[in-house]
């Protein structure tokens, strides 16, 4: 089992940009130092949710300052983007990277970014399918026109190539039923997440996966399928309890951001408490990968009877949560956890 770093560049008392950067990067060495078998980054915009609008060219900055850990984006938000320039994107962060580069793509699910990119949230799922189909003809296929409803463009082919062949290693992000589909007929890797969420919806997507695998003839080896979540390891299980406060914050404006219901001013988030939010005890008990280490390995057991994954993307700078003790999380986890899986 393989084990990625997880980074979602926010702040929830809206520290200085230096900061918050100069603080993750310094964790993304760390994650390389420890071990780590990859480090994966979000794309946020307009807000201290999350202080990253490009995660390609941060994941090249990745790549930069450490050895051997792979750097992927989690994830791309493709109505964002236009498929031609984020196939060539791709491919350049692909050669500056040296191979070391994984793609992880989603559809997007905030309300608030649309509106001020002038786009229609309604429309994300068709949007994002035409983009990704661009996007995988762009990486693999020299010379190659499209006609679609969102784009058309005659006879293309875009350069750089991309080192890794046939193409960038693309991840599809699914938390629906037609996402884990799209994914297994394209052949993608999945990914899904578990964050601040009870086990159920993840053995529903692991059972969607395999009817998926059986319906259209893959074999489950051919693709990875990694969960992200939130994971805190601490020397005991009160001390990571006590700490979760943080993982409140993030499920609390996440899912006000779904539903755009966040007051954001001056690009500083805002989300009151929500009536059905979990308690820190629930947070802790089934929301969450929390604890000392003997209970983090025991939960992602949990996880592995649930799913059968091949990678966990662990969420560990959780919110405002200070530098030192984030380090401490992932030093655990890498000396304590992770050795138990390899």
């Amino acid at each position: 089992m393989k084990f990625g770093a997880f980074f979602l560049l926010q702040s929830p008392q809206a520290r200085p940009t230096e900061e918050v950067y100069t603080q993750v990067l310094d964790q993304i060495r760390y994650a390389d130092d420890l071990g780590f078998d990859s480090v994966w980054i979000a794309e946020h915009h307009f807000s201290t949710y999350g202080y990253c609008p490009n995660p390609l060219m941060l994941a090249v900055k990745a790549a930069q300052i450490t050895k051997r850990v792979r750097v992927g984006t989690a994830v791309i938000v493709l109505p964002f983007w236009h498929p031609l320039r984020l196939a060539e994107d791709i491919a350049l962060a692909d050669v500056l990277t040296e191979g070391r580069l994984d793609v992880g793509v989603a559809r997007g699910y905030q309300p608030y970014e649309f509106e001020r990119l002038g786009l229609d949230i309604s429309e994300s799922r068709a949007l994002s399918d035409e983009t990704l189909d661009v996007l995988l003809k762009a990486l693999t296929t020299v010379g190659f026109e499209h006609k679609g409803k969102y784009y058309n463009f005659p006879e293309t082919t875009t350069y750089p190539r991309p080192l890794q062949q046939p193409h960038t290693p693309i991840w599809l992000a699914a938390t629906s039923k037609e996402s884990v589909e799209s994914a297994v007929r394209r052949r993608l890797n999945l990914f899904t997440t578990s964050s601040t969420r009870p086990m159920a919806p993840l053995a529903e997507t692991w059972a969607v996966l395999k009817n998926a695998w059986q319906e259209h003839g893959v074999a489950p080896e051919s693709m990875e399928f990694a969960v992200q979540q939130h994971v805190h390891v601490a020397p005991t299980d009160r001390k990571a309890r006590d700490r979760l406060e943080h993982s409140l914050w993030h499920h609390r404006h996440s899912n006000r951001l779904r539903l755009g219901t966040v007051e954001v001013t001056k690009g500083v988030a805002h989300a009151a408490p929500m009536d059905d939010e979990p308690s820190l005890e629930e947070l802790y008990d089934t929301h969450t990968i929390a604890g000392s280490p003997e209970r983090v390995r025991e939960k992602i057991e949990e996880y592995q009877e649930t799913a059968g994954l091949t990678q966990l993307n662990c969420y560990l700078n959780l919110g405002s949560l200070d530098q030192d003790i984030i380090k401490d999380s992932m030093r655990l986890m890498a000396e304590k956890v992770i050795p138990h899986f390899k």
